[in-house]
């Protein structure tokens, strides 16, 4: 009787383990499990483990296109049942995009039912559809029954399944792959089966072969929804070379309704009076036409692509979007490049090459190094091929030399048979037979006896031993075998040549033309605009050049600091007192139907900054920046330009001061005119004015107490002019001002009589 002492303690079970490499080495399980077994596709058959169980499943289940189709749950059944045991979810998944033909270069599954569409819609559930296997499937699995491929034991040891499908269709570089595994991933492009043959055959006539020899044969790469690939030959070329690069896909614009042929190739529909529409008939690679559409008519809200009126889906089963220009005056190249760089209409697609080879290893290969692995295993799927029936001739000559015997000693075989009780191993003795060829004689019907049997079984050793002797002759010689899969090749293109229907290449190859310039602001409508802004930082736009005197309402307690008149393709520069510029579109500005916006929900400008200048931005104009501590310099405008909202420091400073003066230089001025806080003047020459595009500057008026309090420029010959005091408006010009033009940085001397007591050229 067992006793508790003699029962196993679990705990025993457990080992004390360094946490890291326990870790370590099964997360490196998984990781080689995901990498050979989920998400890297084998280069023989370009397919992985869930693909192949999936047509092997159908192929089981005699789903072949002369047969009637199942419904796709019984499939997925099986296949999680027998050799895939994952979510149904997925699996479905897996077998809907190898049924769609927009996924799909050369679809391995025939659905019936929705499969989904290009617009991105999901596939019906699975106990709704139906499938069965296309022809292309068909030429994938060739072989299997020839003793071609190793079968492996499922996960439950229950079925057996193919290691890897032997055909000779190319399936890898034909359909594509996709896949994320652990630190790797891959991502195939689909191309045009009778290209693939041609680099093949090319390849096995001449294995070292350059690779610009194959890249004339083998253009690239041919997706399922057609477009232009508009790269390079240079750069397409050196993608496949390395097994690493990107291409850049565009969708096609083509109106197949247009009677110019020139309107037709650009997708031109004339509509009378100079009116026009674009058509797009195809769309890039894996980008769901809703999805684009939807882009294209939020870039309209948003008013990013002010140019374009209208989108509208046309579509049946051919793809057709129709743009509606908002003037005949729009030109169509403008528009194309605007949605091109706007929209997914043109989208990159990935090239790597990265691959499990026949050991199981991934690989990035270049093209001429896949294409020669693929090429080893298509020699080793014939010579087991060739092995495999060889085995079975002579397995069949063993029958057929028992049998003939038996002809031969009819009489007597007859006599063992009705009077041995053994005869078989008396049989055996007597004619020299073995234990299969007595066993089939034994089993031998009487109508086989006849006289025209004997005819056929040696006219059948004839055609055996002759095939035997090709089959010897193939197994031994490396240059039959590449004849004979040379020949197997050419057979496979005819199916898939240029002229038919699978095989026409629908992606287009050639490289763009010269993009047509243009900037978004190009995409901004332009209208005049008058610009308010408050005391308190409140922003708004007018419609039209309102009068800048005009009565404008504000919040109460605000009023009025600046208002200009500019147009909505504009841009707008904001000068903190903290040294920082700001850039805001003038499209972009709130209506003045109420109050306007604060500018800072727009721009971070600091909470205690305060705005000290709002300027129109003109390319290459200057402008005078001067600091309370009497510093300054000159910048261009084009150097101050923001791309955040965050601004750009332009002017450095140092313990309280502040920036004052921010003041457009005239291209005809010729000095710089400075008075102080304590109301001392000094003009001095602009060429002693540094140009820079950031710093502290150089000192403009040198201040015993006080500072800065007003700076401007101006051309001596006319004088130096202020702005009169009161309601009058008027301007006065003193014109004998060379007694205070003096060097930079003096200190200068009270000025003339009548200038403004508030010490400012513009009050």
């Amino acid at each position: 009787m067992a006793t508790i002492d003699d029962e196993k303690d679990p705990f025993d079970a457990i080992v004390d383990a360094p946490f890291d490499s326990a870790l370590s080495e099964r997360y490196l399980v998984y990781a080689l499990s995901t990498i050979t077994a989920r998400s890297l596709p084998d280069l023989r058959d370009g397919l992985k483990p869930v693909h192949r169980r999936l047509l092997w499943t159908m192929r089981q289940l005699r789903l072949t296109p002369d047969n009637s189709p199942k419904k796709s749950a019984r499939v997925v059944g099986d296949v999680i049942g027998k050799y895939h045991p994952h979510g149904d979810v997925a699996v479905y998944d897996a077998m809907v995009r190898l049924a769609q033909d927009f996924t799909l270069r050369y679809p391995l599954v025939e659905g019936q039912g929705n499969f989904g569409n290009i617009d991105g819609d999901n596939a019906a559930a699975y106990r709704y559809t139906e499938c069965r296997l296309t022809r292309t499937a068909l030429h994938l699995m060739d072989g299997l029954d020839e003793g071609t491929v190793t079968f492996i034991p499922t996960y439950n040891n229950e079925e057996e399944e193919p290691e890897l499908f032997p055909g000779l269709f190319p399936n890898l570089l034909a359909n594509g792959a996709s896949g994320i595994a652990v630190g790797m991933a891959t991502s195939i492009p689909s191309h045009n089966v009778a290209e693939i043959i041609d680099a093949t055959l090319e390849l096995i006539d001449n294995p070292h072969v350059e690779h610009a020899r194959l890249m004339e044969l083998f253009h690239g790469p041919d997706f399922a929804t057609g477009g232009l690939i508009v790269d390079s030959p240079e750069a397409i070329s050196h993608a496949y070379v390395t097994g690493r690069g990107s291409f850049r896909v565009r969708g096609r614009f083509y109106a197949a309704e247009a009677k110019d042929p020139a309107d037709r190739d650009a997708g031109i529909e004339r509509l009378g009076g100079g009116q026009y529409q674009l058509v797009v008939s195809e769309i890039p690679y894996q980008v769901p036409k809703g999805k684009l559409i939807e882009q294209i008519a939020q870039a309209i809200a948003d008013k990013k692509l002010p140019i374009l009126e209208d989108v509208r889906d046309e579509s049946d089963e051919q793809v057709r979007i129709v743009l509606v220009p908002r003037s005949r005056n729009v030109d169509p190249e403008l528009l194309k490049e605007s949605l091109y760089k706007l929209t997914d209409l043109e989208s990159r697609f990935g090239l790597n090459l990265n691959v499990l080879d026949s050991t199981r290893t991934p690989m990035v290969m270049g093209l001429k190094e896949l294409l020669g692995h693929w090429v080893a295993a298509q020699i080793d799927i014939l010579q087991r091929r060739t092995q495999h029936r060889l085995d079975r001739i002579a397995a069949r000559l063993e029958l057929v030399e028992g049998y003939i015997a038996a002809y031969l000693n009819l009489d007597r075989v007859i006599e063992i048979i009705r009077t041995e009780d053994e005869p078989k191993p008396i049989m055996m003795a007597e004619f020299e037979l073995t234990d299969r060829q007595a066993e089939a004689i034994l089993n031998m019907r009487l109508r086989s006896l006849r006289k025209l049997e004997e005819m056929e079984l040696r006219k059948e050793r004839e055609d055996l031993l002759a095939e035997r002797e090709e089959l010897d002759k193939l197994l031994a010689s490396p240059a039959r075998q590449r004849t004979r899969l040379k020949r197997d090749l050419n057979a496979l293109r005819k199916e898939y040549g240029e002229d038919t229907a699978l095989g026409r290449r629908r992606t287009t190859i050639a490289e763009a033309k010269p993009a047509v310039e243009f900037t978004m602001d190009a995409m901004i409508e332009k209208e005049p605009v008058t610009v308010i802004l408050s005391q308190k930082g409140w922003i708004r736009a007018a419609k039209g050049h309102v009068p800048l005197d005009s009565d404008f309402k504000y919040k109460e307690g605000d009023g009025p600091a600046f208002a200009l008149h500019a147009q909505t393709t504009d841009k707008l520069l904001i000068a903190a007192d903290d040294g920082r510029f700001y850039t805001l579109g003038a499209d972009k500005l709130p209506g003045a139907r109420g109050f306007g916006e604060p500018i800072r929900n727009t721009l971070d400008i600091d909470a205690a900054a305060q705005i000290v200048a709002l300027i129109v931005h003109k390319p290459q104009l200057q402008l005078l920046l001067a600091s309370t501590p009497g510093k300054g310099f000159a910048a261009i405008t084009d150097e101050l330009l923001a791309e955040t909202r965050k601004g750009r420091q332009v002017v450095n400073l140092r313990g309280d001061a502040r920036l004052a003066v921010v003041h457009p230089i005239a291209p005809e001025h010729d000095h710089v005119a400075v008075v102080g806080d304590n109301r001392k003047l000094v003009i001095f020459s602009l060429e002693e004015l540094p140009v820079m595009a950031r710093g502290q500057g150089v000192t403009l008026q040198r201040y015993r107490d006080g500072g800065l309090s007003d700076a401007t420029t101006l051309t001596l010959a006319d004088g130096l002019s202020w702005r009169m005091g009161g309601d009058s408006g008027r301007t006065r010009t003193e014109g004998e001002i060379h007694m205070w033009k003096v060097a930079r940085g003096a200190a200068g001397r009270m000025p003339p009589t009548g200038f403004p007591k508030d010490n400012k050229f513009q009050s």
